[in-house]
C-alpha cells in the first residue's frame, strides 16, 4: 500500500511539476507582497489599495524573475515575457482590489485577514494565465 502511494505521488509530482515549482515560488512572492503591504499599511499608514498596487508589483517582479530562471528557464525575450507576464499580473491585481474592497469595505473582514483572503484567487488565476500567455510558446522557449 505505501509503494502503490509512492508511485502515486511520484506520478502526481511528475505530472504537476511546473505547477508545484510555480506555487513554492509564488510563495516567496505572496511573503513579499504580505510583509510589503503590512509595513505600508500597519506601520506607514498607506491607503490599503495604493499599498496593493506596490506590494503586488514586487510580488510580480519576485516570481518573474524565479520562475523564468528556475521553473520555465527561459532566456530569450525576457523583456517581452516580462510584460506578458506583469499584464498577467494586473489582471491578479485587479481581481485582488476589487475582492480588499469586498472584504474590507463591504464585508468589514480585518485589512490583512482580507489581503490574506484574496491570495488563493489571484494565484490560481495568474498560473493558469502565465503558464499560457508569457510560458506558454514552446516554439519560443530556449532551454
Amino acid at each position: 500500500m505505501l509503494k502503490s502511494a509512492l508511485v502515486h505521488l511520484k506520478t502526481f509530482i511528475k505530472n504537476n511539476r511546473k505547477f508545484l515549482v510555480y506555487s513554492a515560488i509564488g510563495v516567496t512572492g505572496v511573503t513579499i507582497n504580505y510583509i510589503v503591504f503590512f509595513v505600508l499599511v500597519k506601520i506607514l499608514g498607506v491607503y490599503y489599495q495604493l499599498a496593493n498596487l506596490f506590494s503586488v508589483s514586487l510580488g510580480i517582479t519576485n516570481n518573474f524573475i524565479w520562475n523564468a530562471k528556475i521553473n520555465f528557464k527561459v532566456k530569450n525575450k525576457l523583456k517581452r515575457r516580462f510584460a506578458q507576464f506583469y499584464t498577467v499580473g494586473l489582471c491578479g491585481y485587479f481581481l485582488s482590489s476589487f475582492l480588499l474592497y469586498l472584504f474590507y469595505e463591504k464585508l468589514h473582514m480585518e485589512i490583512m485577514l482580507s489581503k490574506i483572503s484574496t491570495l488563493f484567487f489571484v494565484v490560481i488565476l495568474q498560473y493558469f494565465l502565465n503558464s499560457r500567455f508569457a510560458f506558454g510558446r514552446k516554439d519560443d522557449v530556449s532551454r
